[in-house]
């Protein structure tokens, strides 16, 4: 049986074809077959010499093994769109500048070509959110989910968007503000993280809740368990309405009077992993964090510090 890896990538990046074609050939050097999920370039890549076969929907993405993504972490919420609801994980090599969800930066591409043709990954499940939006005078809600945060912002700049936040039927405060954030573990360190969030381990089963530029004295970040239901409403009292951003890229109005509920999602999304270092490691590497003065724990000494 043929394996076969999908690749990802960001065509406006004028590193992206080079790389690109480095993939390919890796890839094809270490016995998959390979498809590109982006018609400009595998346009390209045919006027090039270089046949490739292109993937221009989600439909053909569970014939895949992988999903190899080459770009920052938006190109990685954009693969996630097709892997979402699938049991093909994603890779990502970075491209981009944080990049804190690749894996791998481009100088590593032959190690994580040869790591995934050993099956030399570990498969880590990132919790979804699942997204409901309740429309004035609309009988049924608007479905949708994110990986990182479903943002209820205003919809322009002149104006504050009122609201009111409930948690578990229950509400807990109103406010003036920018937005709010709703995010999952994995994005507490993105849209979350930006507004004054929390950094919250990838391993726990949690969402955030983080105001932005709220007007209020209570208007802190808040986390709740796997159980629990965020509610955003855009007040009646609003001046005008909002808009819901999911993961920056899907988007919904929110006329006033709207809710928001958010809940632990159905599906994760699969993510390949070939470091086993601990998460505390890719937070200093990624924010390159200042850890001089540390010494550690005295070997031989388990009870104690030098």
């Amino acid at each position: 049986m043929t394996r076969r890896v999908l690749i990802v990538t960001h065509g406006g990046r004028p590193d992206a074809v080079a790389t690109v074609r480095d993939a390919v050939r890796e890839l094809e050097g270490a016995g998959f077959s390979v498809a590109l999920h982006d018609d400009d370039l595998a346009e390209g890549f045919g006027n090039a010499g270089l046949p490739i076969d292109v993937v221009r929907s989600a439909e053909r993405v569970e014939e895949v093994e992988m999903v190899l993504v080459l770009g920052g972490d938006g190109t990685i919420l954009r693969a996630a769109e097709l892997t979402h609801g699938t049991s093909v994980p994603l890779v990502g090599i970075n491209l981009g500048h944080v990049g804190f969800l690749a894996e791998s930066d481009r100088d590593e591409l032959s190690e994580v070509v040869a790591r995934l043709a050993a099956g030399d990954y570990a498969i880590e499940a990132r919790q979804t959110v699942d997204v409901a939006v309740h429309q004035p005078g609309v009988d049924e809600p608007i479905h949708g989910w994110a990986l990182n945060e479903a943002t209820v912002e205003k919809a322009g700049r002149a104006r504050m968007l009122e609201v009111a936040v409930e948690v578990d039927g229950r509400p807990l405060s109103s406010f003036g503000c920018d937005g709010v954030v709703m995010s999952t573990a994995t994005g507490s360190t993105a849209h979350a993280f930006s507004a004054g969030g929390p950094v919250v381990w990838p391993d726990v089963d949690a969402t955030v809740l983080v105001p932005i530029s709220a007007h209020a004295l209570f208007a802190r970040p808040v986390v709740v368990g796997p159980d629990s239901v965020l509610a955003v409403e855009v007040a009646p009292t609003s001046s005008s309405g909002g808009v819901l951003m999911c993961d920056g890229r899907r988007q919904v109005d929110l006329p006033v009077g709207s809710r928001v509920e958010v809940r632990r999602g159905s599906d994760p999304v699969l993510l390949a992993r070939l470091a086993s270092g601990p998460f505390t490691d890719r937070l200093v590497n990624k924010f390159r964090l200042p850890v001089v003065g540390w010494r550690g724990r005295h070997r031989g000494n388990e009870g104690g510090t030098r």
